[in-house]
């Protein structure tokens, strides 16, 4: 793979933009090497037409290539020299309008031919270099005082241990660790802005030797429980920062400091208890509680209470409570922070060693192209500036945030801390593939069988099939709907994952838990073969003589398969990709006691899957009336008759878009985002267009009809509307591309001109509902599938473009973590806000 397209591959994704522009500094090589091959031709060679062979080849035998290419080597030699001596370039750190510091290269042979391509050359390339140096400075900084608030909370956290199991040396060992933690953000944030204010100087020897002696008792950094040697296993745990291509030993990658350095540096963990205390009271700094006294506990805001709390307007009770109970929850929030922390600092050190190694390439080629000598100096700059000295302060960081992690959150147990810090990487599994073709083919050969089924058996034509679209058909169908969504998810996957949206990050899945598209397939194809098969086992359209009805086995299959989909989502058993079934029970629960927990994205995603299931949720409402009233056996019900269940039929079917609204509502009230408001209302509308067509259905009356045709309108312009400009960011009229918007993941224009045609079509697929057009051969509960499967499809295509703007987003905002809330909060820090 070159490394242009490796370099790309492994971006961070949200900081795409942020990154060197390879590819725009590879384009003006080009053109220095084309102008320069039209300026000087390379000579031709006019050989005798019978003579086939390069003078060369002949030439080795009689000693003219030696000789040649002894003086070709003087001539370089001299030319090398001569270069040296005489540089292309300056490279000046000045500062610019803004007041920020930034380097500007002078090319000192502008006039010479291809002059004004070489100066434009590097005009762009410290555009570049200054871009990358102070997006890294920024994160730096954001790096360093989030270190700084973690020590605050870790100091905050021993104290508390100490409160609540009050052993009498205990707290010697940790309070030792936390202060060595903070002495070294302290003097590493220290250190390399000193050193970047001396030009020319490089500070990371200076800074490493001085935090050495910070780190020069290990014995403070916990207990191992395990044995001194590393198991192979955890060096999988390591993920490379860069690709074997990246880390190809070219000469210059070997002089760039990054490229020989491990991504992590290890960490030895022993303990002593005498000699942490003795260094304790060497140090002079004995414990103190007196940090509790200063610390209020922050109360999530993810559930139930405090809302509750706030709408009554009860003081929300922040006095701590020391008990094991409130432990467990304080330290399972830092466990989250330091690993969201950890991986921003390798992500940053990636961030490092890529750009350098980017313009340690570009410069390479420069020369290669020129013949000049212009990288030393360009490259010696690069190493002298920010990002090409502060590495030794990131890799101090992240060794130090990686000992505290395992010694206070792993109980000293170095593979147990790697494997939350550093989670494997997700491998395909062959198991998986497998199953999944036997799957998908039994799926096939079932479908088949069905057709021919109903074909040689003569199914339609049969008295009890009127009876069997009536009663069965409804409550297949519901699998239907369930298995069609899932492929569509996966397919949505699929195309996120090949167009690089970080959908992992923005749904905030755990590394390592998130399902790929071949296991939701597999999860689909194995619900449809259940499904398949149960069909084929109930497809009787004739009554047993014998009994006088239908077999009741075979009846009940439907409800059967419907609780043990049940009983599989609620398994506590860790089969089944159990972390991913709680995931979306977890936002289901969130999304059905919407006004209670704080929105996310995750939570309103999975709302809007449910608003395109309206069919699934009046299938449950026929289940449950089905099976509890009337003779199943005989396959009869009453309830269309049923007063109650015509009552849930209004209330059913626009629930989700009930719970969509309330959570516009909470958005809008926490927010105070008016977009939110407006958004509310367009479900509320939704919501009347859903009970107005319900009730034309059921009462038949010009009234009901022209109500439902006035509200579902309205509803249909004011959500299509939405769907477009809204939750995909297009139409945008003054966009670089004409009315979609400025930035496209997919590098085809149509195919969103396509989705925004196919989302109108399908949002207006109710028509048909108002109009009551019948297909012939199409039966009643038929028709209603088609349009609640058409819905599927327009929501299938929804997600990929919804995501994708939301990617966008992230990326324009450089979002590329999520915000961890922390436990403790100091009040001072309140005093100085």
């Amino acid at each position: 793979m070159k490394f242009g397209k490796d370099f790309k591959s492994q971006m961070v994704p949200e900081w795409h933009e942020a990154y060197m522009d390879y590819q725009l500094l590879k384009n003006l090589l080009k053109d220095i090497h084309h102008s320069r091959k039209e300026t000087n031709p390379p000579p031709t060679n006019n050989y005798p037409s019978g003579l086939t062979r390069t003078l060369s080849h002949y030439r080795v035998f009689s000693g003219l290539t030696t000789v040649q290419r002894s003086i070709s080597m003087r001539s370089t030699s001299s030319s090398h020299h001569e270069d040296i001596d005489n540089h292309p370039i300056v490279v000046n750190n000045v500062k610019g309008i803004d007041g920020q510091d930034g380097y500007v290269t002078t090319y000192l042979r502008a006039k010479e031919d291809d002059g004004e391509q070489e100066r434009l050359y590097f005009n762009s390339l410290d555009i570049e270099f200054n871009k990358v140096n102070r997006f890294y400075k920024v994160k730096v900084d954001e790096v360093m005082k989030q270190a700084d608030e973690l020590d605050k909370q870790m100091n905050a956290l021993i104290a508390f241990r100490i409160k609540v199991d009050n052993p009498k040396h205990a707290w010697f060992e940790t309070t030792v660790d936390i202060d060595h933690l903070a002495s070294s953000v302290a003097s590493s944030t220290k250190g390399l802005s000193t050193s970047i204010s001396s030009p020319g100087r490089r500070p990371s020897k200076r800074m490493a030797d001085h935090m050495d002696k910070i780190d020069e008792d290990r014995s403070l950094r916990g207990t191992r429980t395990e044995e001194s040697e590393e198991p192979e296993e955890a060096e999988e745990l390591e993920k490379p920062e860069v690709s074997d291509e990246l880390a190809s030993g070219d000469h210059r990658t070997k002089e760039v400091k990054h490229s020989s350095r491990q991504v992590v540096p290890e960490v030895t963990i022993s303990s002593s208890a005498m000699t942490t205390t003795n260094n304790m009271l060497i140090t002079g700094r004995p414990p103190s509680l007196e940090i509790l006294n200063r610390v209020t506990i922050n109360k999530p805001a993810d559930t139930p209470l405090p809302t509750i709390k706030n709408v009554f307007n009860v003081p929300v009770d922040t006095n701590m409570k020391f008990t094991k109970e409130n432990l467990s929850k304080v330290e399972d929030q830092l466990r989250k922070a330091f690993a969201e922390f950890y991986n921003k600092i390798r992500h940053l050190k990636s961030y490092s060693f890529l750009n350098i190694l980017a313009f340690s390439k570009i410069m390479e080629k420069y020369d290669k192209i020129t013949s000049r000598n212009a990288s030393k100096s360009y490259l010696k700059m690069v190493d002298n500036s920010y990002i090409g000295s502060s590495d030794e302060v990131i890799s101090k960081l992240l060794d130090r945030v990686e000992a505290t992690y395992i010694n206070h959150f792993a109980d000293g147990n170095r593979k147990k801390g790697l494997n939350t810090l550093r989670p494997r990487v997700k491998k395909e599994k062959h198991k998986v593939t497998a199953s999944l073709g036997f799957f998908a083919g039994c799926t096939v050969a079932l479908i088949f069988a069905l057709i021919l089924a109903v074909r040689t058996r003569k199914i339609v034509e049969k008295d009890g099939h009127e009876q069997y679209m009536e009663t069965l058909f409804p409550l297949y169908s519901f699998f239907g709907f369930i298995v069609l969504h899932m492929l569509f998810y996966a397919g949505n996957i699929y195309f996120w994952k090949k167009y690089k949206i970080n959908h992992q990050f923005i749904f905030g899945f755990k590394a390592g838990t998130e399902l790929g598209y071949r296991e939701v397939l597999l999860l689909s194809f194995g619900l449809s073969v259940l499904a398949l098969a149960s069909i084929h086992a109930n497809l009787d359209m004739e009554i047993d003589p014998k009994t006088n009805d239908y077999k009741q086995l075979t009846e009940l299959l439907p409800l059967l398969l419907v609780i043990l989909i049940f009983v599989i989502m609620i398994c506590p058993l860790n089969i089944i990709y159990r972390s991913s079934r709680y995931f979306f029970l977890t936002c289901a629960i969130h999304t059905f006691f919407s006004l209670l927990y704080k929105v996310v994205l995750s939570d309103f995603f999975v709302a809007d899957q449910f608003t395109s299931q309206v069919q699934s949720f009046r299938s449950i409402e026929f289940y449950i009336c089905y099976y509890s009233s009337g003779d199943y056996k005989l396959r009869q019900h009453g309830c269309n008759n049923n007063t109650t269940y015509n009552v849930f039929t209004y209330i059913l079917a626009p629930l989700p878009f009930w719970w969509r609204m309330l959570q516009c509502v909470r958005r809008f009230f926490e927010e105070k985002d008016a977009i939110q408001g407006w958004n509310s209302l367009k479900y509320f509308a939704i919501v009347v267009s859903f009970v107005t067509r319900t009730a034309y259905g059921k009462n038949k009356s010009d009234e009901w009809y022209v109500i439902a045709w006035v509200t579902s309108v309205v509803a249909g312009i004011v959500a299509t509307y939405w769907d477009i400009v809204f939750d995909w960011g297009l139409l945008n009229r003054k966009s670089a591309n004409p009315w979609l918007r400025d930035k496209l993941i997919v590098p085809y224009k149509s195919v969103y001109y396509a989705a925004i045609a196919l989302n109108v079509l399908l949002r207006f697929s109710w028509i048909q509902m108002v109009l009551d057009l019948e297909v012939p051969f199409l039966h009643e509960q038929s028709m209603i599938a088609v349009i609640a499967i058409l819905e599927i499809v327009r929501r299938g295509v929804w997600n990929f473009f919804r995501l994708e703007n939301e990617h966008l987003n992230n990326v324009g905002k450089y979002r590329a973590f999520k915000s961890v809330p922390l436990p403790f909060n100091y009040e001072d820090d309140e005093e100085d806000d």
